[in-house]
């Protein structure tokens, strides 16, 4: 899958999921300084990508606002060593969710999923 990771996302991540075979770049990519959400949100959309981030504001920015989005993966609680491993099992179980617009906020041992419909 194509992926936007958000700045507070570990190069581990980075080197993690392009072992595991996903088309993944970095804000660090793009953009020397943060440009701010709606721009990074809406390179993700542009491209097609999945955005990762740990950042509650995209959620808010996609729901309240109705910013469109490719879909979002919000990671909660984790360490920089354990972001890749719950990234990889949320794209397995939820890849087609995310790719139709879903919203999917997750830690160790819990998952939210708001689908595009909500």
């Amino acid at each position: 899958m194509k992926l936007l990771l958000d700045t507070c996302i570990s190069n581990k991540a980075r080197s993690e999921l392009g072992k595991a075979g996903h088309d993944v770049v970095s804000t660090k990519d793009y953009w020397e300084e943060d440009p701010g959400d709606e721009e990074i949100m809406a390179r993700a959309y542009g491209e097609s990508r999945i955005l990762v981030t740990l950042d509650k504001d995209f959620g808010e920015l996609a729901v309240v606002y109705d910013r469109p989005h490719a879909g979002i993966i919000r990671l909660v609680n984790l360490s920089a060593t354990q972001q890749a491993a719950v990234c990889i099992r949320v794209l397995e179980r939820y890849g087609e969710e995310l790719q139709a617009g879903a919203i999917v906020t997750a830690g160790l041992n819990r998952v939210r999923i708001r689908s595009p419909e909500n």
